[in-house]
């Protein structure tokens, strides 16, 4: 017996694969993680755009203690708690304008979950029960939860499913310049020109029909760090409006301070309706996402029905809550957003001066600590490498052998073909970090691809 079918056999785990035993991580310090032999990673993808704090943060840590001795878990149907309600004021505090109050769940995949459910029944408490019908993008990532996955356009995810996925779901073609923009086009022009599509299909469905918009404010893991271009949001936000169509951002990925800003969508110079966001709320330490809405959409609820037909056990956890509370004290408190435009300007540069010329590397994208690059196989035509190379998961590969963990994706184009790096670094990395994370990267391309010289 092999030792990768030894692991197998002794692992009562259903692993992500089936047949694979992933190494076993001993201990975290900062943005490094060590296995059980001792080799050190520099985590250069915060494993999934998540650890945004590092590790061992004795502040968080010292949280999570303190509310777990004094109280580990409540109800939400009998106690509110301190920690829930101080993270839900800190929350939105700063939130973009109009967002009031915060609905506490587990993860990314629940919280789109909860938006989704509270855009259709927000609707049927306002006399308008006959909008169900959920819009969003193609190429898009929005959790596994069924809900989530029917909203999402992933299709290499969605294909298990297709037949069990929400039937009131459509798509429109994502805002991504790089493969979508015609040459006769300014990225003004081509941003208005993708945002008119949602308009279309409004209209197509019936504007009667449509509950809600979702997408994410910069997309994520399936395109890979791909930013909107100028005015799209801003008309987005006009049409929902003229509509009445909710706008959801999904800001798991991509919000709370990761592209620079505390929510990705403040540089768009909007607010949505709904805002999900996950991951870096609770830096991995906990499990945690949230909702935030309007206070409009509460008030319907209030002097409706009264009360949310949704729930789950651990809402509101309040060790959950104490962690987070921690970690978004940390982040404003520490100055990081300033580290994250800082070092994510570094960290564009590096990725510039070290693939920008480089033949298979056919584009760089992203905002702050949340940088990608696109692998093609011809640069000149964008064409896509045979999804069998699996030159995504090759890179990963060298990267990780060199002791350098990056978040690598396929189907970047269709669901199929395309391959992307995606890279999303502690906010509290250092400038030789940086420098080790570009060398890194550029060292296993260059391993898998050739210099193209």
């Amino acid at each position: 017996m092999t030792d990768a079918h030894s692991a197998i056999a002794t692992s009562h785990i259903f692993h992500r694969s089936a047949g694979h035993v992933p190494l076993r991580a001993r201990f975290g310090e900062g943005a490094w993680i060590v296995d059980q032999s001792g080799k050190r990673y520099l985590d250069a993808c915060g494993g999934a755009a998540v650890s945004c704090l590092g590790h061992g943060d004795p502040e968080v840590v010292a949280a999570i203690g303190q509310q777990a001795s004094q109280l580990a878990y409540a109800h939400t149907s009998f106690f509110t708690t301190d920690a829930a309600e101080d993270l839900a004021d800190l929350l939105i505090s700063d939130a973009p304008a109009g967002l009031d109050r915060v609905y506490f769940v587990c993860d990314g995949s629940e919280a789109i979950e909860t938006a989704l459910k509270m855009a259709h029944q927000y609707h049927r408490e306002t006399g308008h029960p006959e909008r169900h019908h959920i819009i969003a993008r193609e190429q898009s990532y929005h959790g596994n939860t069924l809900g989530a996955l029917s909203a999402g356009g992933n299709a290499w995810r969605r294909a298990t499913y297709e037949t069990v996925m929400v039937p009131s779901t459509s798509h429109i073609a994502p805002c991504w310049d790089y493969r979508l923009r015609r040459d006769d086009e300014t990225v003004e022009e081509y941003g208005l020109r993708a945002a008119d599509l949602l308009e279309a299909e409004i209209l197509r469905v019936g504007p009667e029909k449509v509950s809600c918009f979702v997408a994410e404010t910069v997309v994520g893991a399936t395109l890979g760090c791909v930013p909107p271009m100028p005015g799209y949001f801003a008309r987005i936000r006009e049409i929902c409006n003229r509509y009445g169509v909710l706008l959801i951002l999904d800001e798991v990925m991509c919000g709370m301070g990761r592209t620079g800003t505390m929510h990705a969508c403040e540089q768009e110079g909007i607010s949505p309706d709904i805002l999900v966001v996950a991951k870096g709320l609770g830096a991995g330490y906990v499990p945690l996402g949230a909702v935030l809405c309007s206070q409009d959409m509460f008030s319907a609820f209030a002097q409706g029905s009264g009360a949310f037909m949704h729930g789950h056990t651990f809402v509101g956890h309040p060790v959950a809550c104490a962690a987070a509370l921690a970690v978004q004290r940390a982040i404003r408190g520490r100055e990081l957003l300033s580290n994250v435009q800082v070092r994510g300007a570094a960290l564009r540069a590096g990725l510039e001066a070290a693939l920008g010329s480089h033949p298979q590397v056919g584009d760089i994208r992203g905002r702050g600590l949340f940088q990608a690059i696109e692998l093609v196989a011809n640069r000149e035509t964008k064409a896509c490498f045979g999804p069998a190379q699996r030159i995504h998961a090759e890179i990963r590969a060298a990267a990780m052998s060199s002791g350098l963990l990056v978040y690598a994706m396929g189907g970047t184009l269709d669901g199929r073909a395309g391959d992307h790096i995606l890279l999303a670094p502690p906010y509290t990395a250092t400038s030789n970090e940086i420098d080790i994370m570009v060398s890194g990267l550029a060292g296993a391309v260059r391993t898998v691809l050739g210099t193209g010289h």
